[in-house]
């Protein structure tokens, strides 16, 4: 099997997965993107571990489930909302287990830790948000298309982005961090990615055409800082791709480094915009 139709295939594997985890039911949302952040978070700690940092990977991934779960429950209603305040004692588990570790670097171990808690699973804790919006103007509706929309921005972005970037990008964006990205890329993903916006807002009209189009500006902007915020770790510790769990793509960190930058700010919109 080449290396094309290989990628090719897992591929469309994991966008039918992903877009099945978000449309088919709450539940399935859950169960499909508490096992992303798994392994999303897992690799992350793996990867710098590799770098010879000492991380407690395991307790701090399944603290990420925690804030993920917690989140779930409270934006569909099934918690109470005195629960959000569990993130407190989370971040202070994440310290505490330091204390019985036999290390010497206990801040800059502690600190990767609870950066992995906030780079990852933050963002994945606030899509909960998101597909529980109350832009149908229930304030516990499961609604996955907001989210789906991101999805489609953020794809038709990277793939526009990358042709046009292949073929007209003359301009480096950031040669040191990630000498394949061109300014050209940058613009021409993000014209793509407006249209896509306008095209959500035709599809999807609860929310209005000025926010898909901000919504897109934000997916591309913060979604390209996202991943030259990985590019960055990964050229700092020596790592090619964050796994290789997807055959021809890397890992799970690799095909999610733009959402993740990309959620907050979406999801700080969505608030000023009245639609969350």
């Amino acid at each position: 099997m080449s290396n094309l139709l290989k990628r090719s295939i897992w591929g469309i594997l994991y966008v039918v997965i992903m877009m099945g985890g978000i449309l088919i039911h709450p539940f399935a949302f859950a169960a499909v993107f508490a096992t992303l952040l798994f392994f999303t978070q897992y690799e992350f700690y793996a990867m710098v571990e590799e770098a010879g940092h000492k991380i407690y990977r395991l307790p701090g991934t399944l603290l990420g489930l925690l804030f993920f779960f917690t989140s779930f429950g409270l934006s569909g209603g099934y918690l109470p909302r005195p629960f959000a305040f569990i993130f407190i004692p989370i971040l202070m588990t994440l310290f505490i287990i330091e204390l019985f570790r036999s290390n010497k670097l206990t801040l800059q171990n502690s600190g990767i830790t609870v950066l992995g808690f906030v780079y990852i699973a933050i963002p994945f804790g606030l899509m909960n948000f998101v597909v529980h919006s109350s832009a149908t103007g229930q304030s516990t509706v499961y609604y996955p298309w907001i989210l789906a929309g991101i999805f489609f921005i953020l794809w038709v972005n990277d793939s526009f982005a990358y042709m046009i970037g292949s073929a007209l990008g003359k301009h480096k964006l950031c040669p040191k961090i990630s000498p394949a990205k061109s300014w050209e890329g940058l613009i021409g993903g993000a014209v793509f990615a407006v249209i896509m916006g306008i095209v959500n807002a035709v599809l999807f009209q609860e929310i209005s055409m000025l926010s898909w189009i901000v919504i897109a500006l934000l997916t591309v902007g913060f979604g390209t800082l996202g991943d030259l915020f990985e590019s960055k770790i990964k050229r700092e510790i020596g790592a090619k791709d964050s796994g290789n769990i997807l055959p021809g793509h890397g890992g799970f960190l690799d095909r999610l480094d733009s959402l993740l930058f990309a959620i907050p700010a979406v999801f700080l919109w969505l608030i000023i915009s009245g639609n969350l």
